[in-house]
């Protein structure tokens, strides 16, 4: 988990970074790399992910909604600290989390979860996805 996290820390962002003010509900996002050096929010509306009908397009995380030919295992989210995903809220991609990671009743994941401390699952809806 460390050796990913720190490989993806290492991409060199595609964007301006801090895209949107860290405010990304109702936004679509191409593939590419995306740095933020604040808070991210995903709170009014989906984040749209657009693999513009290329299914190994590559992006770096309430509901987050794939379109085109976009994967959830193409999608990293390298966090530095904890990452809590609330009821009723789904993400997608592979998380890299530096702390540790909480998903409570009725949250849902389709894609993977790596932590170096905790992984606290309650009642939520884990889908696995291919690596």
């Amino acid at each position: 988990m460390e050796d990913a996290y720190y490989d993806v820390a290492k991409l060199t962002p595609t964007t301006p970074d801090n895209l949107y003010g860290g405010l990304l509900g109702s936004q679509t996002l191409t593939s590419g790399v995306y740095l933020f050096e604040s808070n991210v929010a995903i709170s009014a509306g989906e984040l749209t992910f657009d693999g513009e009908n290329d299914p190994d397009a590559v992006s770096l995380g309430t509901n987050v909604k794939l379109i085109g030919m976009a994967k959830a295992e193409n999608i990293y989210w390298s966090v530095g600290g904890a990452v809590t995903v609330g009821a009723g809220a789904h993400l997608e991609g592979i998380l890299l989390v530096k702390t540790a990671v909480t998903f409570v009743t009725g949250a849902s994941l389709n894609g993977r979860i790596f932590a170096q401390t905790a992984v606290t699952l309650g009642k939520a809806t884990i889908t696995q996805t291919p690596l």
